[in-house]
């Protein structure tokens, strides 16, 4: 791990001590750093759980990932600096209302400080901005509301939604886990015709002012609130976006080996 080349790669010079400070700064700009994306899956490149294999695509090569990769790479930065981590498993509800997916679905974080437990999930989309402590409560984030209810050794995160309901994004327990279970859903993803990622290229990153999306052929720009769309009409629109918004090198959407 060359913590070095990590911290330029998310544009962080602040402190490294192992705070609850640096871990809030640190996620943040993640968070504005590195995109969710799943253009390997749909290039057949394979994702292998493996920390290097994550510091080469993330970092070296200035691409992004799904959950697997973007947390698991962050809990390896953030042991490196001496945080105490824990790879949790989580299940992402399909429906909003449902906690029915599998085991191993989603890779969450926690990370114990000074005697308290933190979420951390730099994973996850349009998640929460900022590590909320691991207690049932309800906290703004980055524009959005979230609660962690607890029931029995299941924690469930929810956020709001226009209309005054919630939706579950995903439920976890606090069993410690190791990167190694979660292959066969790291497989899935990549394989399954059932899996989401299969259905639809995407690339996501949060910006100071909103977001920025691709998903397919459509390139979705949020600012302060407002919201443009527009269609992308060749694969080098496509590619030109994604080094445009993303950062992303010409060529990730090309072939490669399948899993």
């Amino acid at each position: 791990m060359d913590v070095e080349q990590y911290l330029r790669r998310l544009g962080y010079e602040g402190s490294r001590a192992p705070t609850l400070e640096t871990l809030r700064a640190l996620h943040h700009r993640h968070l504005e750093s590195v995109p969710f994306e799943n253009l390997d899956v749909h290039s057949r490149r394979s994702i292998v759980l493996d920390e290097a294999a994550f510091f080469d695509k993330v970092v070296r090569r200035n691409r992004g990932g799904f959950c697997y990769e973007l947390n698991g790479l962050f809990a390896a930065l953030l042991r490196a600096l001496g945080f105490q981590v824990t790879y949790l498993s989580g299940r992402v509800s399909p429906d909003g209302i449902h906690p029915s997916g599998p085991e191993f679905d989603h890779l969450v974080l926690e990370v114990s400080l000074d005697g308290s437990s933190w979420l951390v999930d730099v994973g996850f989309g349009e998640g929460f901005v900022e590590p909320p402590p691991l207690v049932p409560g309800t906290w703004d984030s980055g524009g959005l509301r979230f609660h962690l209810e607890r029931l029995g050794e299941d924690w469930s995160l929810y956020q709001d939604v226009p209309g005054g309901t919630r939706k579950l994004l995903y439920v976890f327990s606090r069993v410690p886990r190791r990167l190694e279970e979660f292959w066969e859903m790291c497989r899935y993803h990549q394989t399954s015709p059932d899996s989401f990622f299969l259905k639809n290229t995407l690339c996501s990153l949060k910006t100071p002012t909103g977001r920025v999306t691709l998903s397919g052929n459509r390139l979705i720009v949020t600012d302060r609130g407002q919201r443009v769309e527009r269609l992308l009409a060749t694969a080098e629109d496509i590619d030109r976006a994604l080094l445009e918004h993303f950062g992303i090198p010409h060529g990730a959407l090309g072939g490669a080996t399948a899993p």
